[in-house]
């Protein structure tokens, strides 16, 4: 069973899961379905415009838990075009936007803008490209808009335009998994968020940047340091564990991070000595043992026999290393 939204959208045929809110753009309009199981919680204030408004109630926290929703989180699925709409959402609980075939531009803002400061999962379905683009808009820092946290996932592909800002902003952390992004331009940075910047895996090509690749900052006034499991991490750090990072065509820096930059897998397709983060060392890479040293980060000389970070210089060149 299935409940058509608030003020008149139009019914769809087809049933949608329980959890999920489905949204299909086509020109200027926009058709929203609501699962029964959550109606009570979402609201759409749009009507059949292409510019979509929903607000998901501040009293969900979470129903009807399963094996793959195990928080009983909502689901917007986001599919079909449009060259003047958005999805604007505003929440207290985690979600996901769940993209499924999307080719979405809005002139005056972000494509789609989460106003919502918890933990939001961007997945594209498996084999859907799916294309965003915005517009001038003051109030706002990116093409995709994140008041919280976001991990992106899903084995399709994410195209992003930035025309006004940032191409992808998050006011918390970033990761990465399976996901393949492609930000082709960003007035600004490609990808700027706070907190931490993850890759675990997936593909990021960046081949356009008013500004840099992709900064990381601190959130708050004091760096926690890298944290287990990243839990409560708020260290500006930048790491990349698996997966292929390209970044070219960018004005200032590759990767600019408050805390350090570590990859510790992977594959860096970029210069890896046009980067800048807190140790104010470029990652410059040689082969030429020669006048080889090691330090640790408060430039005493040191031993990496135990796990850390340490700088590697050799002669006038340096270099940083993680040691497990």
């Amino acid at each position: 069973m299935v409940l058509a939204c608030l003020l008149a959208i139009p019914m769809i045929a087809a049933a949608v899961d329980d959890n999920t809110v489905e949204i299909v753009y086509s020109g200027n309009t926009a058709s929203v379905t609501v699962a029964d199981n959550i109606s009570s919680y979402v609201t759409v204030s749009s009507g059949t415009s292409s510019h979509v408004k929903i607000v998901q109630s501040a009293t969900f926290s979470g129903v009807d838990k399963t094996s793959d929703n195990e928080d009983g989180e909502i689901i917007y699925v986001l599919s079909g075009q449009s060259d003047d709409g958005e999805f604007y959402m505003e929440g207290s609980y985690k979600c996901v936007v769940e993209l499924g075939g999307l080719t979405l531009t809005n002139p005056a803002g972000p494509a789609i803008n989460v106003q919502n400061g918890k933990r939001i999962e961007l997945s594209a379905k498996k084999n859907t490209t799916n294309t965003i683009a915005d517009g001038a808009n003051e109030d706002y820092n990116g093409c995709y808009h994140a008041k919280g946290h976001t991990k992106f996932k899903g084995k399709g592909t994410l195209n992003v335009v930035g025309n006004s800002k940032h191409g992808i902003y998050s006011k918390e952390y970033i990761e990465v998994k399976n996901l393949t992004i492609n930000i082709t331009s960003a007035a600004k940075d490609a990808i700027h968020c706070k907190e931490y910047f993850l890759m675990e895996s997936g593909t990021v090509n960046i081949t356009g940047a008013g500004d840099d690749g992709i900064q990381v900052e601190l959130k708050g006034d004091t760096s926690t340091g890298k944290t287990t499991g990243h839990e409560d991490e708020d260290s500006g750090n930048f790491y990349q564990e698996d997966g292929t990072l390209s970044i070219s065509g960018y004005a200032s820096k590759a990767i600019k991070a408050d805390g350090t930059i570590t990859y510790t897998g992977g594959t860096q397709n970029f210069d890896k000595t046009d980067v800048a983060d807190a140790t104010g060392i470029d990652s410059v890479w040689t082969d030429d043992a020669t006048e080889m040293r090691v330090f640790d980060l408060l430039g005493r000389q040191a031993k990496a026999s135990k796990s850390g970070l340490y700088i590697i210089k050799n002669g006038s060149k340096a270099r940083k290393i993680l040691v497990k």
